[in-house]
Protein backbone atom coordinates (compact mmCIF):
# COMPACT_ATOMS: atom_id res chain seq x y z
CA UNK A 1 0.00 0.00 0.00
CA UNK A 2 2.74 3.19 -0.96
CA UNK A 3 1.69 6.43 -0.05
CA UNK A 4 -0.83 8.14 -2.84
CA UNK A 5 0.80 10.48 -5.18
CA UNK A 6 -1.88 12.70 -6.39
CA UNK A 7 -1.18 16.37 -5.71
CA UNK A 8 -1.99 17.94 -2.17
CA UNK A 9 -4.29 20.50 -4.20
CA UNK A 10 -6.17 17.77 -6.07
CA UNK A 11 -9.84 17.49 -4.60
CA UNK A 12 -10.69 13.95 -3.84
CA UNK A 13 -13.82 14.35 -2.27
CA UNK A 14 -16.54 17.28 -3.47
CA UNK A 15 -19.95 17.97 -1.93
CA UNK A 16 -21.94 20.81 -2.98
CA UNK A 17 -25.25 21.95 -1.74
CA UNK A 18 -26.15 18.41 -0.32
CA UNK A 19 -29.50 17.54 1.23
CA UNK A 20 -30.66 14.58 2.37
CA UNK A 21 -34.40 13.95 3.57
CA UNK A 22 -35.27 10.35 4.68
CA UNK A 23 -38.73 8.94 3.98
CA UNK A 24 -40.75 9.98 7.35
CA UNK A 25 -39.68 13.76 6.62
CA UNK A 26 -36.11 13.96 8.53
CA UNK A 27 -34.34 16.49 6.97
CA UNK A 28 -30.88 15.47 8.10
CA UNK A 29 -28.55 17.32 5.43
CA UNK A 30 -29.39 20.61 3.87
CA UNK A 31 -26.60 22.53 1.35
CA UNK A 32 -23.98 21.01 2.83
CA UNK A 33 -20.59 21.80 1.05
CA UNK A 34 -17.30 19.92 1.70
CA UNK A 35 -14.44 19.54 -0.50
CA UNK A 36 -11.37 17.44 0.96
CA UNK A 37 -7.70 17.27 -0.94
CA UNK A 38 -5.65 14.36 -1.66
CA UNK A 39 -3.61 13.75 1.67
CA UNK A 40 -5.92 15.72 4.31
CA UNK A 41 -6.91 14.81 7.39
CA UNK A 42 -10.54 16.34 8.45
CA UNK A 43 -12.72 15.81 10.57
CA UNK A 44 -16.27 16.45 10.59
CA UNK A 45 -17.24 17.87 14.21
CA UNK A 46 -20.95 18.43 15.83
CA UNK A 47 -23.67 17.24 17.94
CA UNK A 48 -25.30 14.14 17.77
CA UNK A 49 -27.82 13.52 15.22
CA UNK A 50 -26.09 16.80 13.04
CA UNK A 51 -25.92 14.43 9.88
CA UNK A 52 -22.27 13.72 10.21
CA UNK A 53 -22.54 9.83 9.93
CA UNK A 54 -25.31 10.38 6.75
CA UNK A 55 -22.25 12.75 4.53
CA UNK A 56 -20.23 10.40 5.34
CA UNK A 57 -22.23 7.49 3.53
CA UNK A 58 -22.93 9.61 0.75
CA UNK A 59 -19.33 10.09 0.36
CA UNK A 60 -19.15 6.61 0.69
CA UNK A 61 -21.73 5.81 -1.93
CA UNK A 62 -24.08 3.45 0.79
CA UNK A 63 -26.75 6.28 0.78
CA UNK A 64 -28.08 8.84 -1.98
CA UNK A 65 -27.99 12.27 -1.67
CA UNK A 66 -31.54 13.67 -1.83
CA UNK A 67 -30.26 17.35 -3.83
CA UNK A 68 -26.67 18.40 -4.65
CA UNK A 69 -23.70 16.94 -6.87
CA UNK A 70 -21.49 14.52 -5.19
CA UNK A 71 -17.96 13.85 -6.88
CA UNK A 72 -15.26 11.50 -5.76
CA UNK A 73 -12.31 10.82 -7.44
CA UNK A 74 -11.55 7.52 -4.97
CA UNK A 75 -14.42 5.31 -6.90
CA UNK A 76 -16.54 2.37 -4.86
CA UNK A 77 -14.85 -0.09 -5.61
CA UNK A 78 -11.95 -1.13 -3.56
CA UNK A 79 -10.40 2.70 -3.78
CA UNK A 80 -12.38 3.71 -0.65
CA UNK A 81 -12.44 2.10 2.85
CA UNK A 82 -14.92 2.50 5.82
CA UNK A 83 -14.62 2.10 9.04
CA UNK A 84 -17.41 2.14 11.42
CA UNK A 85 -18.13 2.74 14.91
CA UNK A 86 -18.84 -1.00 15.47
CA UNK A 87 -15.54 -2.89 14.70
CA UNK A 88 -18.63 -5.49 12.89
CA UNK A 89 -15.80 -8.54 12.86
CA UNK A 90 -17.30 -11.98 12.25
CA UNK A 91 -17.13 -13.54 15.11
CA UNK A 92 -16.78 -17.11 13.64
CA UNK A 93 -13.79 -16.17 11.25
CA UNK A 94 -10.61 -15.63 12.12
CA UNK A 95 -8.97 -12.01 11.97
CA UNK A 96 -7.12 -12.56 8.56
CA UNK A 97 -10.01 -13.59 6.80
CA UNK A 98 -12.32 -10.68 8.58
CA UNK A 99 -9.21 -8.31 7.25
CA UNK A 100 -9.40 -10.25 3.41
CA UNK A 101 -13.24 -9.88 3.16
CA UNK A 102 -13.19 -6.91 0.85
CA UNK A 103 -10.63 -8.68 -1.39
CA UNK A 104 -13.24 -11.30 -1.43
CA UNK A 105 -15.78 -9.40 -3.20
CA UNK A 106 -12.93 -8.11 -6.09
CA UNK A 107 -11.02 -10.34 -8.52
CA UNK A 108 -7.57 -10.93 -7.61
CA UNK A 109 -5.40 -14.09 -6.73
CA UNK A 110 -4.47 -15.71 -3.35
CA UNK A 111 -1.00 -14.85 -3.80
CA UNK A 112 -1.76 -11.23 -3.82
CA UNK A 113 -4.78 -11.14 -1.30
CA UNK A 114 -2.20 -12.89 1.32
CA UNK A 115 0.31 -10.31 0.73
CA UNK A 116 -2.20 -7.63 1.07
CA UNK A 117 -4.00 -8.99 4.16
CA UNK A 118 -0.02 -9.28 5.82
CA UNK A 119 0.48 -5.50 4.83
CA UNK A 120 -2.67 -4.70 6.73
CA UNK A 121 -1.98 -6.30 9.39
CA UNK A 122 1.39 -4.64 10.22
CA UNK A 123 0.30 -1.84 9.46
CA UNK A 124 -2.04 -1.84 12.57
CA UNK A 125 0.06 -4.29 14.81
CA UNK A 126 -1.74 -6.95 14.38
CA UNK A 127 0.53 -9.89 12.34
CA UNK A 128 1.11 -12.00 15.45
CA UNK A 129 -2.79 -12.07 15.84
CA UNK A 130 -3.71 -13.21 12.07
CA UNK A 131 -5.34 -16.66 13.18
CA UNK A 132 -7.13 -15.23 16.53
CA UNK A 133 -10.36 -14.92 16.66
CA UNK A 134 -12.37 -11.55 17.65
CA UNK A 135 -13.95 -12.88 20.94
CA UNK A 136 -10.24 -12.80 21.79
CA UNK A 137 -9.33 -9.97 21.03
CA UNK A 138 -9.54 -6.25 23.45
CA UNK A 139 -11.68 -3.67 22.02
CA UNK A 140 -8.95 -1.97 21.21
CA UNK A 141 -7.63 -5.02 18.93
CA UNK A 142 -10.54 -5.34 17.71
CA UNK A 143 -10.65 -1.90 16.09
CA UNK A 144 -7.16 -2.42 14.50
CA UNK A 145 -8.52 -5.33 12.70
CA UNK A 146 -11.59 -3.13 11.40
CA UNK A 147 -9.07 -0.27 10.47
CA UNK A 148 -6.72 -3.19 8.65
CA UNK A 149 -9.73 -4.52 7.40
CA UNK A 150 -10.68 -0.78 5.58
CA UNK A 151 -6.97 -0.19 4.27
CA UNK A 152 -6.89 -3.99 2.93
CA UNK A 153 -7.70 -3.08 -0.30
CA UNK A 154 -5.44 -0.25 -0.92
CA UNK A 155 -7.96 2.63 -0.77
CA UNK A 156 -7.34 6.43 -1.82
CA UNK A 157 -9.74 7.40 1.04
CA UNK A 158 -10.53 5.86 4.72
CA UNK A 159 -13.72 7.09 6.14
CA UNK A 160 -13.74 6.74 9.50
CA UNK A 161 -17.30 7.11 11.26
CA UNK A 162 -16.62 7.58 14.92
CA UNK A 163 -14.24 4.14 15.07
CA UNK A 164 -12.88 5.21 18.80
CA UNK A 165 -16.21 6.47 20.47
CA UNK A 166 -16.66 3.39 22.78
CA UNK A 167 -13.38 2.61 24.13
CA UNK A 168 -11.84 4.18 27.18
CA UNK A 169 -9.37 6.83 27.57
CA UNK A 170 -6.27 5.27 27.31
CA UNK A 171 -6.86 3.16 24.57
CA UNK A 172 -8.52 6.44 22.40
CA UNK A 173 -5.13 8.47 23.21
CA UNK A 174 -3.32 5.28 22.31
CA UNK A 175 -4.95 4.60 18.82
CA UNK A 176 -4.96 8.43 18.41
CA UNK A 177 -1.22 7.75 18.34
CA UNK A 178 -1.31 5.13 16.23
CA UNK A 179 -3.94 6.74 13.82
CA UNK A 180 -1.55 9.35 13.03
CA UNK A 181 1.40 7.65 12.73
CA UNK A 182 -0.54 5.46 9.97
CA UNK A 183 -1.66 8.44 8.06
CA UNK A 184 1.66 9.74 8.28
CA UNK A 185 2.90 6.80 6.48
CA UNK A 186 0.52 5.87 3.94
CA UNK A 187 -0.83 9.68 3.65
CA UNK A 188 -4.34 8.42 2.85
CA UNK A 189 -7.19 11.05 2.50
CA UNK A 190 -8.80 10.64 5.67
CA UNK A 191 -12.73 11.81 6.67
CA UNK A 192 -13.01 11.44 10.37
CA UNK A 193 -16.39 11.57 12.09
CA UNK A 194 -16.64 12.54 15.82
CA UNK A 195 -18.38 14.04 18.32
CA UNK A 196 -15.07 14.90 20.68
CA UNK A 197 -13.57 18.33 20.53
CA UNK A 198 -10.38 17.41 21.86
CA UNK A 199 -9.80 14.01 19.39
CA UNK A 200 -10.70 16.31 16.39
CA UNK A 201 -8.07 18.89 17.63
CA UNK A 202 -5.64 16.30 18.28
CA UNK A 203 -5.48 14.66 14.88
CA UNK A 204 -7.17 17.13 12.35
CA UNK A 205 -5.51 19.25 9.41
CA UNK A 206 -8.58 20.94 9.32
CA UNK A 207 -12.25 20.68 11.32
CA UNK A 208 -15.69 21.15 9.78
CA UNK A 209 -17.74 22.02 12.64
CA UNK A 210 -21.81 20.92 11.67
CA UNK A 211 -24.84 22.80 12.99
CA UNK A 212 -27.35 20.67 14.45
CA UNK A 213 -29.79 18.72 12.11
CA UNK A 214 -30.54 19.83 9.43
CA UNK A 215 -27.00 19.63 8.75
CA UNK A 216 -25.01 22.65 7.68
CA UNK A 217 -21.06 23.98 7.75
CA UNK A 218 -20.87 25.95 10.29
CA UNK A 219 -17.25 26.86 10.52
CA UNK A 220 -14.37 25.36 9.11
CA UNK A 221 -11.15 25.64 11.03
CA UNK A 222 -7.44 24.58 10.64
CA UNK A 223 -5.34 23.27 12.73
CA UNK A 224 -1.31 23.64 11.60
CA UNK A 225 0.37 22.55 14.27
CA UNK A 226 3.32 20.34 13.35
CA UNK A 227 3.41 16.24 12.53
CA UNK A 228 3.93 14.28 14.26
CA UNK A 229 2.06 15.26 17.06
CA UNK A 230 2.34 13.58 20.45
CA UNK A 231 1.97 14.09 24.21
CA UNK A 232 3.81 16.98 24.00
CA UNK A 233 1.32 19.00 21.68
CA UNK A 234 -1.42 17.20 23.79
CA UNK A 235 -0.39 19.33 26.45
CA UNK A 236 0.48 22.48 24.85
CA UNK A 237 -0.85 25.64 25.25
CA UNK A 238 -1.44 25.32 21.70
CA UNK A 239 -3.11 22.47 21.57
CA UNK A 240 -5.39 24.26 24.38
CA UNK A 241 -6.16 27.27 22.42
CA UNK A 242 -7.41 25.68 19.54
CA UNK A 243 -9.49 23.63 21.50
CA UNK A 244 -11.20 26.57 22.81
CA UNK A 245 -11.57 28.07 19.46
CA UNK A 246 -13.09 24.75 17.77
CA UNK A 247 -15.33 24.43 21.62
CA UNK A 248 -16.54 27.86 20.73
CA UNK A 249 -17.06 27.15 17.13
CA UNK A 250 -19.27 24.17 18.02
CA UNK A 251 -21.14 26.33 20.14
CA UNK A 252 -22.08 28.77 17.86
CA UNK A 253 -22.82 26.12 15.46
CA UNK A 254 -25.30 24.39 18.09
CA UNK A 255 -27.31 27.93 18.82
CA UNK A 256 -28.05 28.45 15.27
CA UNK A 257 -31.87 27.16 14.80
CA UNK A 258 -32.61 25.83 11.41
Amino acid sequence: MPPEESSPAHPVVTLRGVGKTFERGTVALDGFDLTVRAGEFVSLLGPSGCGKSTALRIVAGLSQASVGTVETTAGHSGGIGFVFQDPTLMPWADVATNVRLPLDLLPGDAVTSRDAVARALASVGLTEFAASYPRELSGGMRMRASIARALVTGPQLLLMDEPFAALDEINRFKLNNDLLALWHDLRRTVIFVTHSVFESVYLSQRIVVMTSRPGRVFAEIDIPASQPRNEEFRTSADYAGYCRQVADALAGAMAVTS
